[in-house]
């Protein structure tokens, strides 16, 4: 048959008026042999970002051998139950301008954009990663985006310059909001809002169209075609949602709900318990498609927190422990064993014939490499959760050039399904994904 045309559109009438919406790139227009990844089972892709201030131990967080079923490093040991559902990408440099130490690089990690700063204040100069796949994918789910921070902190996710998303730092006042007056579970009763308009769908007058052009796709373009249809009336199917049932999920129940409160301890918070139970929040958050896009702010860029069994701050031993810096290590352990029992909360969700974090990917970093020198280089990435099978798992690419940490973001929003051609600005743009990780 011969390939569609790139410039095709659908045409129909509402009210009189000619009205057209043009397509993404199918596989019908791309000739032979070439053909888009699979979500896997139907289930929605999910996105995460978990983060933890002041950076690692490089020699002691790269994996010593690369390419496929790689060997864990010291600082990575505490994901071993995980061996499989997650990569890792070293040597990457974040290269927009350093003007402000640890907020800098983490504008660059995580917006692939420079730091905007007013005297003492700061913005990124952009959306950051979570928002922009928000914007992407966030329009079908009752939040667009839930973001969540085991210490009190502002968070560093940024809708744009000046607009930031505050982090919720209390579990209850988490589970509170999701699993509140304003959740239902999978067969309750809708709850019917007289003030919600229900109008006509632009698209219902094109399905003519939509018809006959089906009639020449593929089994995959159907579906790539009805997932572009779906996000274009992103907004009216969000608000009839409200009064629909919520999707079907087989998994979707109530999380335990947290305790009042999580006082410090001797000084020290309960960032771990904290974390835990945010974790199974979120995860259940996702399990019900309450959103499809988090970010866990473990602890902060800068934070002095005395961890347990450590007798200083974070970020004082970064800079001021001598040596190979075991207490700095004992801490980046204890960084990673959270990231993987937030991971783990993931895993033990059921989804078809895989779990919750199959159909997620979760991007956890730092704001610098080594805090010591507040390094741009060899950052800290680990991508967990193949994206409905987008990604690869059990990979260690390492750049030999010091390539740009953008090109991973670039890759987990094609992860996502966004047809987006870059990413970043200024020093921090890029067109070029991580291939190594890619399916």
């Amino acid at each position: 048959m011969k390939p569609l045309s790139r410039r095709t559109v659908l045409r129909g009438l509402l009210g009189g008026a000619a009205v057209t919406v043009g397509l993404p790139l199918l596989e019908a227009m791309l000739g032979r042999g070439r053909a888009f990844a699979q979500d896997a089972g139907g289930f929605p892709k999910r996105f995460g970002l978990f983060f933890w201030g002041n950076g690692v131990l490089p020699e002691k967080f790269v994996p010593p051998n690369e390419g496929r079923g790689f060997t864990l490093s010291e600082q990575l040991v505490p994901f071993a139950p995980l061996k499989g559902k997650f990569s890792i990408v070293s040597g990457m440099r974040i290269l927009v301008p350093n003007v402000e130490p640890h907020f800098a690089t983490a504008a660059g990690m995580l917006s692939g954009r420079p730091l905007f700063k007013s005297g003492n204040d700061y913005t990124f100069d952009g959306p950051s990663i979570d928002q922009v796949i928000a914007a992407g994918i966030g329009q079908e789910t009752r939040f667009s985006s839930l973001e969540s921070a085991a210490l009190p902190s502002r968070g560093l996710s940024f809708n744009g310059p000046n607009s930031q998303n505050p982090p919720e730092a209390e579990p209850a006042a988490l589970f509170a909001r999701i699993f509140g007056g304003g959740f239902r579970l999978p067969g309750d009763g809708a709850m019917v809002d007289p003030a919600i308009p229900v109008e006509r769908s632009v698209l219902d007058a094109l399905m003519g169209d939509v018809a006959r052009l089906q009639g020449r796709l593929g089994a995959s373009d159907r579906q790539r075609l009805e997932q572009h249809l779906d996000g274009l009336r992103a907004i009216e199917k969000r608000l009839r949602r409200l009064e629909e049932d919520p999707p079907n999920l087989a998994a979707c129940a109530y999380p335990t709900e947290p305790l009042p409160a999580y006082p410090d301890i001797e000084g020290r918070p309960q960032l771990r318990e904290k974390n835990r139970i945010q974790a199974e929040i979120l995860a259940m958050a996702l399990a019900c498609d309450q959103t499809r896009v988090f970010s866990q702010f473990y602890t902060h860029p800068v934070n002095n927190v005395l961890f347990p069994g450590i007798p200083a701050g974070h970020h004082q031993l970064t800079h001021d422990e001598p040596g190979d810096q075991p207490q700095v290590n004992a801490i980046t352990i204890q960084c990673m064993e959270a990231f993987a029992e937030f991971l783990q909360a993931l895993d033990a969700i059921p989804e078809g014939d895989g779990t919750l974090l199959d159909h997620t990917v979760v991007l956890g970093t730092s704001d610098v490499a080594w805090g010591k020198t507040h390094s741009p280089e060899d950052f800290p990435v680990v991508l967990a959760g193949s994206a409905g099978g987008a990604l690869a798992m059990d990979v260690h690419y390492r750049s030999p050039s010091g390539e740009s940490a953008s090109n991973v973001l670039l890759t987990l929003c094609r992860a996502m399904g966004m047809d987006l051609p870059a990413f970043g600005a200024g020093e921090g743009y890029t067109t070029t994904s991580v291939s190594a990780v890619e399916a």
